[in-house]
């Protein structure tokens, strides 16, 4: 089968539908797509991505700064997605900005106590492969100048990932919803899904965040807030974060001198505007991290709710029959969301096919999973219909 043959056509049911067309569902969509599957996305957005989560994000790809708040299995998968991210983008048939210079961490003198909890947490939560061979270095004054010439002078030492990366979050969501088209999966983009009258499939993988609600409900927003500012002649050439007792933040250099600038998290799933306290602390701490940030020009104030479950995993979770719900990807998604999304079309395969039909496969795929405490089967009673379907 042809990627273009997998276009859905009237009267013939697809292989999957996929609700909710964010990071996670274009993922999801495509890998399937790509194994020639027929394939259905419903996003109650529109192609450009602009009603996700994903849509608001800094994109930073670093699995070894995010074991400073994130335990062994999320730093694990993000490890195993920065790898996975090249591969993806050179698929896609519109170009992604995709860095690798690394993370920078810096701090000011009255703050060097949160330094050595950064660096202990880190050392607890991440495997010994990331911070061999100078994953983390603590780096000098003349050795940050040297790393940063922007930043010379300013920090008397800081701590260097040399290995992490970055991409640019929107363009990764444009070259999706192309690489979509590309592989003949049917969009259906500014569509929402009724849960009453669910579209027809034969396996269906809810990846609507948020909007997966009705079927998860113990599932909450948690409010991130960003600023996007055009600051030309700083030149930082990859993210930068200050550690702060109360507001840390990060700063994320893209393309032609647009920096994203972020660390709030709001409990709650107020997607008002960006408050003035919030926006007044993002940029008091860009200025303190460079001066030249004062005269940068503001491009935007955004907000939007990340997708979080309470233990702060992400989760596929399989209901016995045809459905699967992926979510829970919270403050991690650009990070996680390639080997998540590919744990997900491979145990979605597994269902077509009828590999999986009671519980006990399920038992068995998650038992060989290195992801195995994010998979879940809530109802593990085998019901009826499970039998792989052949043909059109």
């Amino acid at each position: 089968m042809t990627a273009q043959s997998s276009v859905v056509s009237a009267g013939v049911l697809p292989d999957f539908a996929v609700l909710g067309g964010g990071l996670c569902g274009r993922l999801v969509a495509w890998r399937l797509a790509g194994e020639g599957h027929r394939v259905a996305l419903y996003e109650r957005g529109g192609a450009d991505g602009s009603a996700s989560a994903a849509w608001v994000a800094a994109a930073m790809l670093a699995p070894l700064a995010e074991a400073a708040v994130a335990e062994p299995l999320i730093v694990e998968l993000g490890a195993a997605s920065l790898e996975a991210w090249p591969q993806i983008i050179a698929q896609l048939p519109e170009s992604v900005f995709f860095q690798r210079n690394g993370t920078l961490v810096v701090w000011h003198h009255g703050d060097r106590a949160e330094a050595s909890l950064f660096e202990r947490r880190v050392r607890a939560n991440a495997p010994a492969a990331l911070l061999a061979d100078g994953g983390l270095a603590r780096v000098d004054g003349a050795a940050l100048a040297a790393a940063e010439p922007a930043l010379a002078g300013r920090f008397a030492t800081g701590w260097l990932m040399p290995r992490e990366g970055q991409l640019d979050n929107r363009q990764v969501l444009r070259a999706l919803a192309a690489g979509l088209a590309e592989r003949g999966v049917a969009t259906h983009w500014n569509t929402a899904v009724d849960e009453d009258a669910r579209p027809l499939a034969r396996v269906t993988i809810d990846c609507r965040g948020l909007g997966a609600k009705p079927v998860l409900p113990s599932l909450r927003g948690i409010r991130g807030e960003v600023a996007r500012v055009k600051a030309p002649g700083i030149g930082l050439t990859r993210p930068v974060r200050l550690l702060h007792p109360r507001y840390p933040i990060y700063l994320a250099p893209k393309e032609d001198d647009v920096y994203v600038v972020g660390a709030t998290e709001i409990e709650g799933e107020d997607m008002s505007p960006v408050s003035v306290r919030s926006a007044l602390e993002l940029l008091s701490a860009a200025f303190a991290v460079h001066p030249g940030f004062g005269e940068a020009r503001i491009l935007e104030l955004n907000t939007q709710c990340r997708p979080t479950l309470p233990d702060h995993r992400p989760s596929i979770s399989w209901d016995g029959a045809r459905t699967l719900v992926v979510n829970g990807l919270y403050r991690h998604g650009y990070m996680i969301a390639p080997e998540v999304s590919r744990a997900a079309a491979d145990l979605a395969a597994a269902l077509l096919t009828g590999r999986i039909a009671d519980a006990e496969a399920f038992g068995a795929l998650r038992e060989a999973s290195p992801w195995a405490s994010m998979l879940h089967c809530p109802q593990p009673q085998p019901q009826a219909g499970l039998a792989p379907t052949v043909g059109a």
